[in-house]
């Protein structure tokens, strides 16, 4: 397959790892990256999560598509998937820091546990491996580091750990954005909205999110899986190089409303329903 976007060959030769590759927002940036060039490892701690995707997506991409098995919470892992990654193919340009995970709960609610380990997957997760490709590859050869966030301009109600985590990332990006320019190290976050993805699980059913979803958007529609994979492509690419430190939010305004300017929904507009690949059916 070709992108719908970009040129087919604008990542030829480059090799990316995209984290939590094997489903939603990650399969569709793994995908796309592939889908001009690249050749992508998508990796996820277990390996249920991603060989299915990495079969499918080889077939279908022009890239090579390939999985690994990663703890980002485990130092050493990390370090030995960075090295092996090296030793296969001779380098690392692309870092997608996607990998991460969270539950919907009020602040009063969350144990120690579960925030340290929100925590420790999204923030020292994402740190751990950009520390590591960076020690590995990047601060001698240059590359660009993606790492999806979630919308924190205002907060971010039932998700106190996961915000908390992800304005870590944010900030952390765009301090290492100036301290590894002169290496020609690259590092942008994007902020997704709400996505018409696998993700869109998480929500409890009994809450009604889904059907009210679409409305709380001025846009009245979630995005596309694709909408987040292209800014992603555009960062890693050419086009992006004068881009660094920057926190770009996909969310069709979302962040941008409150309840005072009343925008109509569109007749007929329903419940939100999932994008989801064939293997995660």
């Amino acid at each position: 397959m070709s992108s719908s976007i970009f040129r087919d060959d604008l990542l030829q030769g480059q090799v990316a790892l995209v984290t939590g590759g094997g489903t939603g927002i990650g399969a569709q940036i793994a995908r796309e990256l592939a889908n001009l060039g690249a050749t992508v490892v998508i990796a996820s701690r277990k390996a249920a999560n991603v060989e299915p995707a990495a079969l499918s997506l080889d077939r279908e991409c022009r890239g090579q598509v390939v999985a690994m098995t990663l703890d980002i919470r485990d130092r050493e892992r990390v370090a030995q998937v960075v090295q092996d990654i090296l030793g296969r193919f001779g380098r690392l340009d692309v870092l997608v820091n996607n990998g991460g995970g969270q539950f919907l709960a009020p602040a009063e609610t969350i144990t120690p546990r579960g925030f340290d380990a929100v925590v420790g997957t999204n923030l020292t997760g994402t740190w751990n491996l950009t520390r590591a490709v960076a020690d590995a590859w990047m601060l001698a050869n240059g590359g660009r580091v993606v790492n999806i966030t979630m919308l924190s301009r205002r907060g971010f109600t039932g998700m106190a750990h996961s915000v908390a985590a992800r304005s870590g990332v944010e900030s952390m990006t765009r301090t290492l954005a100036v301290e590894w320019a002169s290496r020609g190290i690259r590092l942008n976050c994007v902020a997704p909205g709400y996505v018409a993805s696998s993700g869109l699980s998480r929500y409890p059913k009994e809450l009604g999110v889904l059907e009210r979803l679409q409305s709380l958007v001025p846009a009245k529609r979630l995005a596309r899986r694709e909408e987040i994979a292209w800014l992603v492509a555009y960062l890693a690419s050419p086009a992006g190089e004068y881009v660094t430190g920057e926190t770009w939010t996909v969310d069709g305004g979302a962040s941008l409303w409150g309840d005072l300017w009343p925008i109509p929904d569109p007749p007929g507009l329903g419940a939100a329903e999932p994008e989801l690949d064939p293997w995660e059916t």
